[in-house]
């Protein structure tokens, strides 16, 4: 599955538009990961527990994007992008979405 967030790719032609597929998760902050994060904002330098909490947000977000565009019978997702709203206090959702298409090559 290729994504992408740009419109064409290279050497490939877009043949079919599947249609908008996405995938999101939302996290809520925890508190093991609050005070590991509490006490590394009082000495400086990055807060390795929420970088964590991210990726993992991210990595979830995509793999649920992939599934809805292979369901989709789509071999691409292009124009992806990733955005984030806070759901409540301490919690937020990462959403990414693109359009599932079918790709040639040229």
């Amino acid at each position: 599955m290729i994504i992408t967030t740009t419109e064409n790719i290279p050497g490939k032609k877009i043949v079919k538009i599947l249609g908008l597929v996405r995938g999101n998760t939302i996290r809520a902050r925890h508190l093991g990961r609050d005070i590991g994060a509490f006490f590394r904002g009082m000495i400086g330098g990055e807060i390795v527990e929420y970088t964590k909490m991210l990726a993992e947000s991210r990595e979830q977000a995509l793999d649920r994007m992939v599934k809805e565009a292979e369901d989709l019978g789509a071999n691409a997702v292009v124009m992806a992008r990733f955005s984030t709203s806070s759901m409540m206090q301490g919690a937020a959702e990462l959403l990414v979405y693109g359009t599932a298409v079918i790709l040639e090559d040229e």
